[in-house]
């Protein structure tokens, strides 16, 4: 415990969440409790509930950890040089990238977030992963907006609730492609990147401007 102590707080927060991930990833977080976590991160349990009160709060400490790697990978898509088609490809490459990197943080991504916060039985992490959320709305809406911009995009689009109908469907043709690989070969004979290419381009057809701002 002396060497512990010696560690920022920080450490032994990212030990104990990481050891909650790898019990989350195998039991589900409903049936994995904190005695499991605190011995599976090699703490006593009244060691872990110095750095978390409750499972709750690992868990927001873990949705936090999720947004912020998907806005990393959000904002180095959007970043890239090209088109508005060159840029939608790379926002879904890295979306991909990031459900094989993190498949249980992809999942958290994709999980309702706290966003109420006119009182104060909240965690701080429920608010900075609300804030990050709405930042890659904002960088997602600009990007939208560049495009109408451009022309590429339909001008009639609503942006907001265009912006999550596909982020619904866009991590539902990932999450299909991941489930369904044996299916989608035998009975559609395309690999998974196959089917994702032609899932990808058919949502960008249902915004996009003109058919020429896709060759």
């Amino acid at each position: 415990m002396a060497r512990r102590k010696k560690e920022p707080g920080s450490v032994h927060r990212s030990n104990i969440a990481s050891a909650a991930q790898e019990l989350f990833q195998q039991k589900g977080i409903a049936s994995a409790s904190m005695d499991e976590i605190a011995q599976k991160a090699g703490y006593s349990k009244a060691t872990l509930y110095v750095y978390f009160k409750n499972k709750e709060e690992i868990v927001g400490f873990l949705v936090l950890e999720s947004m912020e790697k998907l806005y990393g990978h959000i904002l180095k898509a959007l970043e890239s040089d090209g088109n508005t088609k060159t840029r939608y490809d790379n926002i879904c490459k890295s979306l991909l990238k990031y459900q094989q990197e993190f498949p249980f943080y992809f999942q958290l991504a994709l999980s309702e977030i706290n966003i109420d916060f006119s009182h104060t039985d909240f965690l701080p992490e429920e608010q900075e992963t609300f804030r990050i959320g709405e930042k890659i709305n904002e960088k997602v809406k600009q990007f939208i907006q560049d495009g109408i911009a451009a022309g590429d995009l339909r001008r009639d689009i609503q942006i907001m609730p265009a912006i999550f109908s596909f982020w619904g469907m866009l991590s539902g043709l990932i999450l299909t492609a991941e489930n369904k690989k044996a299916y989608i070969a035998q009975e559609m004979e395309l690999s998974r990147e196959e089917f994702l290419t032609y899932g990808f381009d058919t949502l960008y057809r249902a915004i996009a401007g003109a058919p020429e701002n896709l060759l």
